[in-house]
């Protein structure tokens, strides 16, 4: 971040991709640094994922770092009353697992930045049928960085851009819920050609 004019400018930083393709594990890496700097920081996670801990942003292969949860119906004034002058002193907000949150989150992440602070956002590019996953799209427009990592493909080996949801071994069907959270335990990372398209 570079100072302007007296203040800090801010900048939103987008970082996505299919499940496994490492957005939190880039996300932690980018917080750590960010604290090895000696910046305040701040890390949030959708209320409803607790798949590995309440209290920390958790990868899938075990790396974790503190956080605090928030609604999904977020918005600024909504994070302001819950988190006070934590949310003011931060120079650094990251956001994990953003795909699940209210469109308001948009508005939320560009104040933020319009603040001066430094907002790095992870979350889903597609849901599990293959289509644009909530305000991630919006995000990717205003952002001033997005990075989109892939994983590899648990079928061919090849470099997975596709979440596929499977009920007991078997694709999931279109009419399954949006949000399900979970893990190895129901997801895989396909490429494009071995993705199961939901009937």
């Amino acid at each position: 971040m570079k100072w302007k004019g007296g203040k800090m400018s801010g900048k939103l930083e987008v970082i996505t991709g299919c499940m496994f393709s490492g957005k939190t594990e880039e996300l932690l890496r980018r917080i750590e640094r960010a604290k090895i700097a000696k910046r305040k920081v701040l890390l949030l996670k959708p209320e409803i994922d607790t798949r590995y801990s309440k209290e920390e942003v958790v990868t899938h292969y075990g790396r974790s770092y503190p956080c605090r949860r928030i609604p999904l119906d977020i918005t600024l004034e909504i994070l302001k009353e819950a988190l006070g002058s934590e949310l003011d002193d931060a120079e650094v907000v990251g956001f994990d697992e953003a795909h699940f949150f209210a469109p308001t989150f948009v508005e939320v992440c560009t104040s933020l930045a319009d603040q001066g602070k430094r907002v790095i956002v992870a979350g889903l590019d597609l849901d599990f049928r293959g289509e644009p996953f909530g305000c991630m799209p919006q995000l990717f427009a205003l952002a001033d960085e997005v990075l989109k990592l892939t994983a590899i493909c648990v079928k061919c080996g090849k470099p997975a851009t596709r979440t596929q949801r499977l009920i007991n071994g078997k694709p999931a069907p279109r009419k399954a819920p949006v949000v399900v959270v979970g893990g190895l335990d129901i997801y895989e990372a396909r490429c494009r050609d071995c993705w199961e398209a939901p009937k």
